[in-house]
């Protein structure tokens, strides 16, 4: 029978706290979508190369692959706020190269509300009497009422 033997690896690379998920969720938490794009229509995705120094910290970012109109250095922003967790690695101050994609897309738009005016109207009159009194008084009008109601 053979050992059961560690898994040993020479480097460790870092990692997001909390994993790909969070780091997604950071980096789309923290972006900006730049007005020049907004106005142009522009969608795409940036393809982001950067580089994590034996801290943790990302030192610079490089665009791979851009859209540009100002997304590419958003991107490239955004990436240099990322904060990792690297293990010691022997004591060797190691530079590690990673690679992320960040999607711009239009934010979606709700459909502006329909202007729509509907108006109700009303008519009440009263019911004439089953016999007009008599009397020497002069006659009343009927009165009749009307309501506008606007929706």
């Amino acid at each position: 029978m053979e050992k059961d033997k560690k898994k040993i690896k020479f480097v460790y690379q870092p990692e997001y706290p909390g994993g790909p998920k969070e780091l997604s969720k950071f980096i789309y938490s923290n972006l900006r979508y730049p007005k020049v794009a907004l106005e142009n229509n522009i969608e795409g995705t940036v393809y982001i190369e950067y580089d994590v120094d034996y801290k943790g910290v990302v030192i610079a970012a490089r665009v791979l692959k851009g859209i540009g109109h100002g997304c590419d250095e958003e991107a490239a922003r955004v990436v240099k706020l990322l904060k990792f967790s690297v293990a010691r690695n022997r004591g060797v101050q190691v530079l590690f190269h990673q690679k992320v994609r960040v999607k711009f897309a239009l934010p979606k738009q709700k459909p502006a509300p329909q202007a729509t005016s509907m108006q109700v109207t009303y008519s009440v009159t009263p019911a004439p009497a089953a016999e007009p009194p008599k009397s020497d008084a002069p006659e009343k009008k009927e009165n009749t009422y009307s309501y506008t109601i606007k929706l």
